[in-house]
């Protein structure tokens, strides 16, 4: 069953209407972006957050250090990496993130999840841009280890389910207006994943 991630919160009321809505996973910028946050900031958001929600961290090119000073700092569950890396292993479970023009090179032995995303623009993740899916080959993704991104939105996400059945669905920019997260898009992207499964 596909579960859900709703990524770049920076607000109190944006990680409770996630929680609220569905999601299994939220997510904290901490590579350069509108929407990054400190661990400290991490640390006090989530202090109440139920023990079933996951933290995943998001970082581009990081070093193995300053990964796990954040993640004791922040108390992450999760790290997602964009870009460069030679990080293979780190204390706690890592999602690798490819563009879907690296689909092919996607290695599944050395991580534990991947997150298959579009090309980078002004950033490296949650520009809001989809993929051409069709041209990912379906074959060399094993499913129970993909993550999906790019683009997603509430119109949309039931059909990218349908078609690359991932493990979750991961969302920023879609479920935002004007560059801040809306609390009824991110109840309707939860909403739509859900009318997928129960489908």
């Amino acid at each position: 069953m596909t579960q859900i991630k709703i990524c770049g919160l920076k607000t109190p009321a944006a990680i409770e209407a996630a929680v609220t809505a569905g999601a299994t996973y939220i997510g904290f910028v901490f590579a350069e972006s509108p929407r990054q946050v400190t661990p400290q900031q991490v640390r006090k958001l989530t202090q109440n957050l139920p023990e079933e929600i996951q933290k995943v961290g998001v970082f581009v090119s990081p070093t193995n250090e300053v990964v796990e000073d954040i993640i004791a700092e922040a108390g992450l569950d999760m790290v997602q990496i964009h870009g460069p890396t030679n990080i293979t292993k780190l204390s706690r479970p890592i999602i690798r993130a490819f563009s879907s023009n690296e689909a092919e090179t996607m290695t599944y032995g050395q991580y534990p999840f991947y997150l298959l995303d579009a090309p980078p623009a002004k950033l490296m993740g949650g520009n809001g841009r989809t993929f051409d899916w069709q041209l990912i080959d379906q074959r060399n993704l094993l499913k129970e280890k993909l993550w999906l991104a790019g683009g997603l939105t509430a119109e949309n996400v039931g059909e990218a389910i349908q078609y690359f059945h991932p493990r979750v669905v991961d969302v920023s920019s879609g479920v935002e207006t004007a560059g801040e997260k809306d609390l009824a898009k991110i109840q309707q992207f939860c909403d739509a994943v859900k009318r997928t499964i129960r489908n």
